[in-house]
């Protein structure tokens, strides 16, 4: 069982390789995004409050999305749990960090996907391509100017925390630009290592 972050910026491949580990590890992927979207439909007292702030417009409190986080642990994993789109900022760090100490986990590894900027928006712009030609819908942020403005707020607000992950000796650095089955392979290296 192992415990980890997925870090990089959108598009680097954190999806699919979170898919992959759930698929072969039987690991869970907390993905906020997920979490939020059920979360609202469930009718639970926190997915009445996630739906309140939603409906209103506002972002929902990091208090709220801890609280979502923490149901899911309750539920515990046998493969261990992998978390994708969270921690986002320091303070969101320090949070997950109180959360698994009250849980008795802990964080065996924070994996940074490390890429080219240049060549990730190339890739973006190519899997919308490859998405228009197969007649699937396109994600509306595979332009070339909404992936660019993500990637600003990707650096802006979540890069410090790989000098965090550092400085605690979590962070192991995998070249995000490799082949999907080398990342995968170079993951699982990680993973066996915890």
């Amino acid at each position: 069982m192992a415990n980890i972050i997925l870090l990089g910026p959108p598009g680097a491949g954190k999806g699919t390789q979170a898919k992959r580990l759930v698929d072969a590890r039987g690991m869970v992927q907390l993905s906020t995004g997920d979490m939020l979207r059920e979360a609202k439909t469930s009718g639970t007292e926190m997915g009445r409050r996630v739906a309140e702030v939603m409906e209103r417009g506002q972002l929902v409190t990091d208090d709220i999305v801890i609280g979502l986080i923490d149901e899911k642990l309750a539920q515990g994993s046998k493969g261990g749990f992998i978390f994708d789109g969270f921690p986002r900022t320091l303070k969101q760090a320090d949070a997950l960090a109180d959360l698994l100490a009250r849980r008795g986990l802990a964080l065996d590894a924070v994996i940074e996907l490390v890429v080219d900027d240049a060549a990730l928006v190339g890739r973006i712009v190519r899997r919308a391509e490859d998405a228009r030609l197969a007649g699937e819908p396109v994600r509306r942020d595979d332009t070339p100017e909404v992936f660019e403005v993500r990637l600003r707020e990707y650096y802006k607000n979540t890069a410090p925390l790989i000098g965090y992950y550092w400085a605690k000796r979590d962070l192991v650095q995998l070249d995000g630009m490799a082949e999907m089955q080398a990342v995968a392979d170079a993951i699982a290296r990680v993973l066996d290592k915890a």
